[in-house]
């Protein structure tokens, strides 16, 4: 079954294509389309295979490769030579995966939290969550996802928010053979050693009280990548994209306005 996406904006403008974390739906990424499209961009959003409205088997063992696979078919269906790809997290994992295995189709990277290669802090809070998935089930992996994704202040003062968040969660989950595929594919991730080898400009974006991503692995980014901007912020969380929405659509709009220099893509 072919991944779902949706394509806003008009034809022939530069195209930004928005890759989420783990959760991996579309509508992650309501902070940003706004902006985006007032800036007169292009933009594909979509729901990884396996996550909302992309149902289906996943293919065993499963890898980031596959996901990346699953980018060039979206490009393909969309008419779409290249694009701007910004991923959050396991997103920016498929943009780096994209960028080594079809280089022609990536103008440039946006990497929120992202990271290069395994770190222990980030293998301790999987462990701790696949736990708690299999000991308790969904509900309470996802009752524990907040945690992972916003500062604490933030979760309290957007508490009914985040519970809708955890309920539709709840609703949508992909089960948990899915997810632990999804989990394994992003711990099995490591291309440190071929940083070097991107030759895009990339924006490297991170919340140095991420809780579930060290803001170190956005440094090693930022040191192995030839050509980086680097922009991190002391606060927000893992998901600062949306608990700091403002600061980071300014980010993102000044670094694609110098990556894109105008180019229709």
């Amino acid at each position: 079954m072919p991944v779902t996406f949706d394509v806003h904006g008009p034809d022939g403008a530069a195209t930004v294509l928005l890759s989420s974390g783990l959760g991996g739906a579309a509508a992650f990424w309501q902070p940003q389309l706004p902006a985006l499209l007032a800036a007169g961009y292009r933009v594909i959003a979509y729901d990884q295979r396996g996550t909302g409205r992309s149902p289906g088997t996943l293919p065993a063992p499963y890898t980031i490769a596959h996901m990346a696979q699953d980018v060039v078919e979206v490009l393909d269906a969309s008419g779409t030579a290249a694009c701007h790809l910004v991923g959050h997290a396991l997103g920016g994992l498929v943009g780096l995966q994209l960028a080594l295995d079809a280089p022609g189709r990536v103008s440039s990277l946006v990497l929120v939290n992202a990271w290069s290669a395994p770190n222990p802090h980030s293998a301790r809070c999987f462990d701790a969550r696949l736990a708690l998935l299999a000991a308790h089930g969904p509900r309470a992996y996802v009752e524990a996802q907040p945690i992972f994704l916003y500062p604490a202040a933030w979760c309290a003062a957007n508490a009914a928010r985040v519970q809708a968040e955890v309920d539709h969660a709840f609703a949508h989950f992909p089960g948990e053979a899915t997810m632990r595929a999804r989990i394994a594919a992003l711990r099995a991730f490591d291309v440190d050693a071929r940083l070097g080898s991107i030759g895009v400009p990339v924006m490297v974006a991170a919340a140095m009280d991420d809780t579930l991503v060290p803001w170190t692995c956005s440094q090693r980014l930022a040191d192995g990548l030839p050509d980086t901007t680097f922009e991190r912020v002391p606060h927000g969380g893992h998901a600062h994209t949306v608990t700091d929405s403002p600061t980071f659509n300014a980010q993102l709009l000044a670094f694609l306005a110098r990556a894109g220099a105008g180019r229709l893509v």
